[in-house]
């Protein structure tokens, strides 16, 4: 099986910390160039130093905020022509706050649809050509099992990461017959910052211990654990690989069974 990733060229998003950064590392431990893609540049300049480079591989970095899609769209076209791009795409940028959907505010779903569907769209049309130059290319965006089943108390999350998918699949469509596939990673509970965040917030809201709320979570999981970030990045690695050339269009969850349909 070829998931050898030499001479590719990688633009990982939102890979400043958690799975972005997972993947980034990853990608680069294939053989990858990677292009970390984030608006902190501090955190971006530590993953630098920890991709491998063994390969003669070359890694940079792009500093962009992603809630203002015209920034993106901005450093995104200086960075790729027709000559010079990426054949791989990971698009990932962190969630919306939590909250039930007939509540939220109407701007929330504005600031959310920018933030991950306008600001992905910006990038895959400044790659695109390039991808089809080198009858290459795998976009592959990290969203959510909501886009399967709606998780509770994430209505903004759960509306836009279904928008991303179907987007996702209309482009599969488009796209294939230039050997470039589209994909979509569903990441279940990860053992990440944001995670974190998400239990303290359930362990206050029930009055229980954050350890009581951490083993209630990890119950509903059929393996009983969380994921590691490196598990999550293995998936995209593959899907990002030469081996991954016929599958396009899918929805792959990696979330220990927890998701109940299909």
């Amino acid at each position: 099986m070829n998931i050898d990733l030499t001479s590719k060229n990688a633009l990982v998003c939102g890979s400043s910390q958690g799975i972005g950064k997972a993947c980034a590392i990853e990608l680069a431990s294939l053989g990858a160039n990677v292009t970390l893609f984030s608006r902190n540049e501090a955190s971006l300049n530590k993953v630098l130093t920890e991709l491998d480079t063994s390969k003669g591989q070359k890694h940079h970095l792009l500093i962009a905020d992603f809630s203002k899609p015209e920034q993106v769209k901005q450093v995104i076209n200086e960075a790729a022509t027709e000559s010079k791009g990426f054949e791989i795409l990971i698009n990932n940028t962190g969630g919306p706050a939590p909250g039930p959907a007939h509540l939220a505010d109407p701007t929330a779903f504005v600031d959310a649809f920018n933030l991950h569907l306008v600001s992905n769209h910006h990038l895959v049309q400044a790659l695109i050509p390039y991808m089809k130059n080198k009858n290459y290319g795998r976009i592959i965006n990290v969203i959510s099992t909501s886009v399967k089943q709606p998780l509770p108390n994430l209505g903004v999350s759960n509306t836009i990461r279904g928008a991303v998918a179907s987007w996702a699949k209309t482009l599969a469509y488009e796209l294939g017959e230039f050997g470039i596939t589209v994909n979509n990673v569903l990441p279940g509970a990860t053992a990440t910052a944001r995670l974190d965040a998400i239990i303290q917030g359930k362990a206050t809201k029930q009055n229980i211990s954050l350890e009581q709320a951490t083993i209630n979570e990890k119950l509903i999981i059929p393996m009983r654990r969380f994921a590691k970030p490196e598990e999550f990045a293995a998936a995209v690695a593959f899907l990002a690989s030469p081996s991954a050339s016929y599958i396009t269009g899918i929805n792959l969850p990696v979330d220990g069974g927890r998701t109940s349909s299909l």
